[in-house]
Formats: C-alpha cells, sequence, structure tokens
C-alpha cells in the first residue's frame, strides 16, 4: 500500500472512503457552464420563503431575539409542531419530551443515526436514496444493506425486497417517502406487509418525511401512525421543502423519548441549539404560513403533469411521480450511462440534471430532475432536452 503524505495521512478512514455528494458536483458544473443553464439539479424551490414569515424575522431581530434557546429549540415551535403533526398526519406527540428542534433535517438524520446504531449494525436503504444516507451510516459504524426497488413498481419498496434484504445484523430501516430522487410514495395498505416484517425482524425505522405535504392526489401517510410503529419511529422533517426555507436550515424530529432524549444529548455537545431567528420563522411559518405552503403545492402539481407529460413526449419514459417535487425518467433508449448523459445534456444542451447512479442501487439508468422551478424554464428545458434527443437519434 503506498503511504499516504502530507496531512491527507491523518484523516480518518472513514472519512477518506467517503465520497463528495454527486449532487453538488453537478450543481458545480452548473455554476461554471455559465448563466444561460436550466438548473433541474438541486433540489430547492424556486419560491422566496413568504413575506409574512420574513417580517417576523425581521421583526424579531429588531427586539432583539438573538440568544440561545432551549437545546431541544423553543417550546412554543414544539407545541405547534406536535398540533401540526396531529391535524395533519393523525398522529400525538409530547412537545417537552417527544419533539427535538434540528439544523436541518440533514442534522436530524446525522443524530438518529447516531442514536441508534452501533458499530456493525446494519442499516436497510431502499434505493434509489436520497445521497447523505449512506455515507452518514459508514461514518458511524453501520454497514449499508440496499433493498431494491424498481421503475415497474414505481420504486414503492415491497415485502418481498425488504424480506430478501433482512439478516441477524438488521437493526434500522431508513425510509424517505416520498421519496427524493423518485417521487414515489406509500400509501396505508402499501405500508401494512412492511410494518408486519418490521415488527417481526424488531427493526427500529428512521422515516424522513421531509416532503410529507408535496403528495399529489392523496394525503401523506406516515408509517408511524399504523399500529406497533409509533414507539419504534424516529420521523424527522423540516420547513426547507414545503415552506420554502432551505436557506434557514430548521428541521425536526418526533419519536419515543427515549429516541429525542438520546438525540439531544448529541445535539446540545455539537449543535447546542437550531438558530433562534430560523426557530421564530418556523413557528410564523405554522402559525400564518399555510396559505402560502397550500399555493406553492399547487403550483408544484402543476408543473409536475405539465413535465412529465413532457418528457414522455421525447422519448424519456418517466413514471408519474406522486410525491415531491422530482422527475425520475429512463435514460435507457440513449445508449449511455447517466453520468455521460448527465455531462452531454449540460454541455451540448444547457440543461442540468443529477445522474441516477449517485443515488445508489437501481439509480443507474435514470437522472433525476426537479420541477421546483418556473413553467417558462420548465418549457425551456423540455425543448433543449427534446432537440438534443433528436440530435441522437441515426438519420
Amino acid at each position: 500500500m503506498c503511504k499516504k503524505e502530507g496531512s491527507e495521512r491523518f484523516l480518518s478512514s472513514r472519512v477518506q472512503l467517503i465520497r463528495p455528494s454527486g449532487i453538488r458536483k453537478f450543481f458545480d458544473l452548473n455554476v461554471a457552464s455559465g448563466g444561460d443553464t436550466i438548473a433541474l439539479g438541486i433540489g430547492e424551490p424556486d419560491f422566496v420563503t413568504p413575506e409574512k414569515v420574513r417580517e417576523a424575522c425581521i421583526q424579531a431581530l429588531r427586539i432583539g431575539h438573538t440568544k440561545y434557546t432551549a437545546n431541544a429549540g423553543l417550546l412554543e415551535l414544539r407545541e405547534e409542531i406536535s398540533a401540526y403533526f396531529s391535524n395533519s398526519f393523525d398522529l400525538t406527540y409530547n412537545p417537552e419530551q417527544e419533539i427535538i428542534i434540528t439544523v436541518g433535517s440533514s442534522e436530524a438524520v446525522d443524530l438518529a443515526l447516531r442514536t441508534v446504531i452501533n458499530p456493525g449494525d446494519e442499516v436497510l436503504i431502499p434505493a434509489p436514496s436520497y445521497v447523505a444516507y449512506e455515507p452518514i451510516t459508514h461514518l458511524h459504524g453501520g454497514r449499508i444493506v440496499e433493498v431494491a426497488t424498481s421503475a415497474e413498481q414505481q420504486f414503492k419498496l415491497t415485502p418481498e425486497a425488504l424480506l430478501a434484504a433482512i439478516t441477524p445484523n438488521s437493526k434500522v430501516l431508513m425510509l424517505n417517502y416520498p421519496s427524493n430522487p423518485t417521487g414515489s410514495v406509500m400509501t396505508e395498505r402499501d405500508w401494512q406487509p412492511i410494518v408486519d416484517l418490521i415488527i417481526k425482524y424488531d427493526l427500529v425505522v428512521i422515516s424522513d418525511e421531509v416532503y410529507a405535504e408535496l403528495t399529489y392526489g392523496r394525503g401523506h401517510v406516515s408509517i408511524a401512525s399504523l399500529p406497533g410503529m409509533k414507539e419504534r419511529t424516529i420521523v424527522i422533517s423540516g420547513f426547507s421543502k414545503a415552506f420554502a426555507m432551505t436557506g434557514w436550515r430548521i428541521g425536526y424530529a418526533c419519536g419515543p423519548q427515549e429516541f429525542i432524549a438520546g438525540m439531544l444529548k448529541i445535539h446540545q455537545y455539537t449543535a447546542v441549539c437550531a438558530p433562534a431567528i430560523a426557530q421564530i420563522a418556523a413557528l410564523e411559518s405554522l402559525r400564518h404560513g399555510l396559505t402560502a405552503k397550500d399555493e406553492m403545492m399547487a403550483s408544484y402539481n402543476e408543473r409536475r403533469k405539465l413535465f412529465v407529460a413532457g418528457l414522455n413526449a421525447i422519448g424519456l419514459t418517466c413514471h408519474e411521480p406522486e410525491g415531491a417535487f422530482y422527475a425520475f425518467p429512463s435514460i435507457v433508449s440513449t445508449g449511455m450511462s447517466s453520468e455521460q448523459f448527465a455531462l452531454r445534456l449540460l454541455q451540448e444542451a444547457k440543461v442540468a440534471v443529477v445522474p441516477g447512479h449517485v443515488f445508489g442501487r437501481g439509480g443507474e439508468g435514470h437522472v433525476r430532475c426537479s420541477y421546483a422551478t418556473s413553467i417558462v424554464d420548465l418549457e425551456k428545458a423540455l425543448e433543449r432536452m427534446g432537440k438534443f434527443m433528436q440530435a441522437m437519434q441515426p438519420v
């Protein structure tokens, strides 16, 4: 083995094995490509945080709300989240003991995994999956076991696939529905056979539900709301996506007191607390921003229909996503890998997407496109992608 030189030799072996984010790689390439590129790569709403929320924060700054909050977050915010979950998702959590406010939902995922896994524990992750789950699991000594899903079944988790992946070392099932990158959702009927296996094999569930408000044609069903699941599930969410608050970095986790207390131990020594002003913004969003949230949701639905229909029309087969704001079309017909397709599309058509392989097993052969941008830009993107596809066809 070659001896490493310089500062690199001091790095943790786990850190050295982590690959940089494939999403951020194409974000940087997009920036470098110039101003005419249409960005469908980053999962960020094109809306700004609603004016009422911004004004509430400006006023809070004027009167000096710039101090630490409790480690677990403002009690008023936790109380509002508790009421919101009860009204929206049929779940009740004690705001004093079963909810923690975090620095984005990403910190909540990190805290949850650190709280429940020991080195060597297996974390089952339905794939394709969000890019952060694997490296965070690896950092904390867990072993990743990808559970295959397929476009033919709209990327839903099936009991057959889950059962085939479970071993005596399986401890955690990491879920993300509605799904990033596929837009897949799970219904109560889909969940029930999964729940039976979770209980039979005594698994802990970490359920990232940051896209819960973004479902089309049906309400969101949290796996924690099914019988026997609340006591073994940590539900993670946040304000970035549905409330157009990505830069505020405010998330939260709800779960059994023992789990939340464990997460709080880590949180108080690392982040201390989420930013006070961001917590005030989140509180204002829940109290006075729900109408704006619903209006944004209606706009995403309109874009979803237009964009998915357009993809299919130009020869990029795409199942209809039922949640989040991503389309995950197949590019198999082009004969290129997802990396080759995404690079050429960026260079030749000035449209930025994310290659599917960065999302793990089953992602190759697809690209992720965010339709959280204007209809004007989506129509331009479809026009450019259509010309790109025609140029590759034999004359």
